[in-house]
């Protein structure tokens, strides 16, 4: 049966159409233009290609909507507040687990164990902050994993401590994995249930597609690949997933062959793992984003610091050569000006055709911005961050200087030297809302935000416009997991697959203040509704 969407204007992954209705059948699109009909008739005020989250990871999203969510509080009483309610209303959870916190809630972005043994004095919790790049747990915790004022920090991360040494409640980096290796283990079905909330959560944003940026284990979470290969037998994935599969790197390219096995083994129906995740700094606000130069300490002054290369560059370059070799697309999380340059020194000589790609871009050189063109690796923009947020402002720019801080997230630099522009959320690190994504990437301000970050542009000479922001989120990200080599999707076009999604409102039609004002009215894949 054919579904026509008429009665509103046409976004087609490239282009604003202006007025035009889609025509779908058999679960592709038919037309797009005027004059048509259809069997169903769905009034739409604005259609466009469904999006694809190029960085997420609905797992572990969905877990932590399932367990102690705090990703919509903000301050340390509502923390906490929460924390109690959760493990008052829980007293046979073993542990309390969960996540979301923001670092800026707290002096110094460092809370305490103290506090949390305040709200939950007789069990142990583990919580990740926002972007997972640090944990905060309670003294019970601590004990279980043998953690003390003698412990030394491991080489890729760090223990706060008190004036005497002492753990003080939070570790940063690899040090997570001290206590994370003592929780209790997540079972099959927690799994399943996670991912299946984030995949109705996405839907309910319009997403129809996605990278998960880490099939593997990583920071207190189990490999979630068998989950995947599970949802994907049993026909509960309805998206098409690209899994970046994880790259060790306590290792170095002996672990090629293992990743080419595990890409034969779990690929299949709509689960494809054609991707290799390497971390190869940590971020700006902990201190641990690799530097070209010194991070600045809070007079200004150049301190010896200068964040953590997780990988050796040359280890990099010998990792991501033998990558392309073997056929895998290679996609890099960088923070820091360093890292970029050491990725992108990576991929000289590498094959365009494998769709390499760098995640995060918050600090990039000047002279490092053209060469994402040159080389032909993508730029994946988490464009929500860039906007006077408190994580910026209280915990990024005193440390970078004045001339560092506007090298941050240069998207319209990089689009205007040729460079391509995909696009994701890193959820569960912040809202995988698209549209709240593609507001700030227009306007450099976070939509709904009454403060300075709503307010005031940062560094608008980096805004897009909106045609080149819709494109990122939709061919862009298609086009980074080689969906339009298989079916055509993030296109609205005869024969492409009809993923699509309908808003309540043309976000063309008004003031750019207004893009992050429209909602989703319905989500569709393959030519059938999974929202709405």
């Amino acid at each position: 049966m054919s579904v026509l969407f008429r009665g509103g204007t046409v976004f087609d992954g490239y282009r604003y159409l202006g007025r035009a209705d889609v025509l779908v059948d058999r679960g592709r699109v038919v037309a797009v233009g005027s004059d048509l009909s259809g069997d169903e008739v769905v009034d739409a005020a604005f259609v466009s290609p469904g999006f694809t989250d190029a960085h997420v990871h609905p797992i572990q999203g969905g877990l932590e909507r399932l367990r102690c969510d705090l990703a919509e509080l903000d301050t340390r009483e509502e923390y906490l507040a929460a924390i109690r309610a959760y493990a008052d209303s829980r007293p046979d959870v073993e542990w309390v687990l969960g996540g979301g916190w923001s670092m800026p809630a707290f002096p110094g972005g460092t809370p305490l164990a103290a506090d949390l043994d305040s709200v939950v004095p007789d069990r142990p919790v583990f919580l990740p902050n926002r972007d997972h790049h640090g944990a905060w747990v309670s003294s019970r915790a601590l004990e279980i994993a043998g953690v003390t004022r003698d412990t030394p920090d491991p080489p890729d991360g760090r223990i706060e401590r008190d004036a005497d040494g002492n753990p003080t409640g939070t570790l940063h980096e690899g040090a997570t994995a001290l206590v994370s290796r003592h929780l209790p283990r997540t079972t099959g079905a927690d799994y399943r249930a996670a991912l299946l909330a984030g995949q109705a959560y996405l839907h309910s944003l319009g997403v129809t597609s996605w990278q998960d940026a880490i099939v593997g284990s990583y920071s207190g979470m189990d490999d979630p690949a068998s989950t995947y290969v599970a949802a994907a037998e049993s026909g509960e994935l309805r998206s098409h997933v690209v899994g970046a599969l994880w790259w060790d790197r306590r290792q170095g390219v002996e672990q090629v062959d293992d990743l080419v096995g595990r890409r034969a083994a779990l690929t299949r129906g709509r689960f494809h793992a054609t991707t290799v995740k390497v971390m190869q700094d940590g971020v700006a606000e902990n201190g641990t984003a690799a530097l070209l130069e010194p991070y600045l300490d809070r007079c200004g002054h150049a301190t010896d610091n200068r964040g953590h290369s997780f990988v050796d560059a040359d280890a990099l370059k010998d990792a991501v050569r033998a990558l392309d070799a073997a056929g895998f697309q290679v996609h890099v999380h960088n923070i820091g000006d360093r890292a970029v340059r050491e990725t992108l020194d990576a991929m000289v000589g590498t094959d365009p055709g494998r769709r390499h790609q760098i995640a995060h871009l918050q600090l990039v050189h000047p002279d490092d911005v053209p060469r994402f063109a040159e080389l032909g690796v993508a730029a994946n923009m988490q464009a929500l961050w860039a906007c006077y947020d408190e994580q910026m402002v209280e915990l990024t720019i005193p440390f970078l200087g004045e001339e560092r801080t506007g090298w941050q997230y240069p998207f319209g630099a990089i689009h205007r030297a040729g460079g391509r522009l995909v696009a994701g959320s890193d959820w569960p690190v912040s809202t995988p809302d698209p549209l709240a994504a593609i507001h700030t990437a227009v306007t450099r301000t976070a939509y709904g935000d009454t403060g300075r970050a709503g307010t005031e542009p940062f560094l608008p000479e980096q805004a897009l416009d909106l045609e080149t922001a819709f494109a990122a989120y939709t061919s862009g990200s298609a086009w980074a997991n080689q969906r339009d080599l298989h079916d055509g999707a993030g296109v609205l076009r005869e024969g492409a697959v009809a993923d699509l999604v309908v808003l309540d409102r043309d976000p063309f039609a008004g003031p750019a203040e207004e893009i992050g004002a429209a909602r989703v009215v319905s989500t569709w894949i393959d030519g059938a509704v999974v929202h709405g």
